[in-house]
């Protein structure tokens, strides 16, 4: 978990004691959490992918496929039983 000391002004506290009050949290910890949780529904969060994954990516796609077959011959192969 993160700490963090932040400053709001006074119409955000009200927001907060509304969210604790509503909900039934114990502090505003729980109040941001909740506005937070909710506020991600709205919001597209993607994960930045390096680009130093996309050229090992690119490379990778161009090696040769090894054929398997079927999930026996696979088994086979590997020597899984």
């Amino acid at each position: 978990m993160v700490k963090a000391i932040v400053d709001i002004d006074k119409e955000a506290n009200k927001v907060l004691n509304i969210l604790k009050a509503e909900y039934g949290l114990k502090d505003k910890s729980q109040a941001i959490n909740k506005m937070a949780r909710e506020f991600k529904k709205f919001v597209k969060i993607e994960p930045e992918v390096r680009p130093e994954y996309i050229r090992k990516l690119k490379r990778i796609q161009k090696q040769k496929k090894i054929r398997i077959g079927t999930i026996d011959d696979f088994r086979k192969r590997y020597g899984l039983k």
